[in-house]
């Protein structure tokens, strides 16, 4: 994957598919879901894999709202293996069960991540180790791929241990972890205080050195540095909403909005040419880790300034 990327910027390296809005829970800094949408049909999602497949895409990672709620989940995901992409999926967890993540298994999926927000439910998030460290057991004895726990910083979520005990959980159960920082309603940070920051570097040690770790411009976020970087999004990034429209990502929804049937090569060199103006204070983590491929060359031109949807959003790492 690594090796076609340097060769050639013209094809996406990993797509985001919403595969349905609606979702089980409710945390109050999510703007993804609600509880009344459809799942998209399956008919419309195979042609979307088909066209990404077409594009050159090399990963689709599956999002919501919550993506087990699609009934077809597992064809999605076949179709994806059958076309020689990487399938992965994001979830929070609360539905697996063994039959469900044997049925996982036998659609090829190749790697999950599941995002704990503390140790005990509170008002914020329900997505707490107490409720869902029966699950990660369940992973631990049944999954044949890759799971990461992602586990977030934040005042409003409790207290900062919380992220290192679940993140140490993670690791005891044969996991990897990432760590995230909520932000305020315009995606915005504010720096952490010295507990934050020092349980932070703990969780990042507890890491890998792989690729798909790469996290330097957490550093700068942490400390209140504005990180400056040639965000890639809309080329080697596609965000496809549950309409299978392009956008840069979950919180730069609109731009460009245009269909994944009709999107070309040509609109993905022209956005990997596009200098993005949200990009010196972007929190997308998955977007900055496919962006490190390219950072050494093609300097950007400036585009027209983007609004960022007033939501309290989090840095996410994208499942290896």
């Amino acid at each position: 994957m690594i090796g076609r990327g340097l060769v050639s910027t013209d094809h996406p390296v990993l797509a985001h598919l919403v595969v349905t809005r609606r979702c089980n829970l409710a945390c109050e800094y999510c703007s993804e879901y609600d509880h009344v949408s459809p799942p998209v049909p399956l008919e419309s999602l195979i042609e979307r894999v088909d066209r990404l497949a077409a594009l050159g895409t090399s990963i689709v990672t599956i999002s919501g709202g919550e993506p087990l709620l699609q009934p077809h989940l597992d064809e999605v995901i076949h179709g994806i293996r059958r076309r020689g992409l990487l399938a992965g999926l994001i979830t929070n967890g609360y539905l697996l069960t063994a039959a469900r993540i044997g049925a996982l298994n036998g659609a090829g999926l190749d790697h999950l991540q599941i995002s704990i927000d503390n140790v005990t439910p509170g008002a914020v998030s329900k997505k707490s180790l107490k409720v869902l460290d029966h699950k990660l057991r369940l992973l631990a004895e049944h999954a044949e791929f890759h799971v990461n726990i992602n586990t977030v910083l934040g005042s409003s979520l409790g207290e900062p241990s919380d992220a290192l005990v679940v993140a140490r959980r993670a690791h005891q159960l044969g996991f990897t972890s990432t760590v995230g920082i909520l932000h305020d309603q315009w995606g915005q940070m504010k720096p952490l205080n010295a507990e934050q920051r020092e349980v932070f570097l703990q969780i990042k040690a507890l890491g890998s050195r792989s690729y798909s770790r790469f996290n330097r411009f957490q550093d700068n976020m942490v400390a209140g540095v504005q990180h400056e970087w040639r965000c890639r999004a809309g080329a080697r990034y596609l965000y496809i909403c549950e309409d299978g429209l392009v956008h840069y990502c979950s919180q730069q929804r609109g731009y460009p909005g245009k269909p994944l049937a009709q999107y070309t090569v040509e609109d993905v060199r022209r956005e990997f040419l596009t200098e993005k103006p949200c990009a010196s204070s972007c929190t997308v983590s998955c977007v900055h880790k496919v962006s490190y491929l390219d950072s050494w060359r093609a300097p950007q031109r400036r585009a027209a300034p983007l609004v960022t949807a007033p939501s309290l959003v989090q840095i996410e790492s994208a499942p290896e």
